[in-house]
């Protein structure tokens, strides 16, 4: 199994001929991957919530997860400005890497009824976003606490110009795209 930073920079030799790179610099490359999480209305009635999402997703990424606070008070939704919402984890460097080859190599194969992902997904900046249902595809999650059960994004931000020659590089890094028809 060849790892994603392998793969990356062997990126340039693959796709120069499609995009008419010059130089290394030149092919797409990854900038950083994140992680967040919003904790829901669960996390006003139970504040231990918050806590395990934060822990779960330190687990996953390998780093602290950041809460993320509200950003004005919503009366309808018994949100005050300041309370935790959400959580997120920024990654980069050889975490990054690292993270990328569990999510492509063991998380997305253990997704129930996984088809692939669509390319859609891609926006006109190069960047993907992954929704995840389940944390538990994670190795690292215990099958014991299937009653918390939480969803994820995962953002990954390339250096590509634009969306097919994103679409191309994800495809070379081992992202699994749905078969066109």
């Amino acid at each position: 199994m060849i790892s994603v930073k392998v793969k990356e920079k062997k990126a340039f030799e693959a796709l120069k001929e499609r995009f008419n790179y010059k130089n290394p610099f030149s092919a797409p490359r990854l900038v950083k991957v994140t992680v967040s999480s919003g904790t829901g209305k669960a996390s006003q009635s139970d504040k231990k919530r918050n806590e395990l999402v934060a822990d779960r997703l330190s687990k996953i990424t390998g780093q602290k997860a950041s809460s993320r606070g509200a950003k004005k008070s919503v009366a309808s939704f018994k949100i005050r400005q300041g309370d935790t919402i959400g959580f997120t984890v920024t990654l980069r460097g050889k975490r990054m890497y690292g993270f990328l080859d569990k999510v492509i190599n063991v998380a997305l194969p253990r997704t129930r009824d996984f088809r692939g992902l669509s390319a859609e997904a891609i926006d006109e900046m190069g960047n993907i976003t992954i929704g995840i249902k389940e944390h538990i595809i994670f190795p690292e999650t215990g099958d014991e606490e299937l009653k918390n059960v939480f969803g994820l994004a995962l953002t990954i931000v390339t250096t590509a110009k634009n969306k097919e020659e994103a679409k191309a590089f994800f495809e070379y890094l081992g992202l699994p795209f749905k078969k066109s028809k």
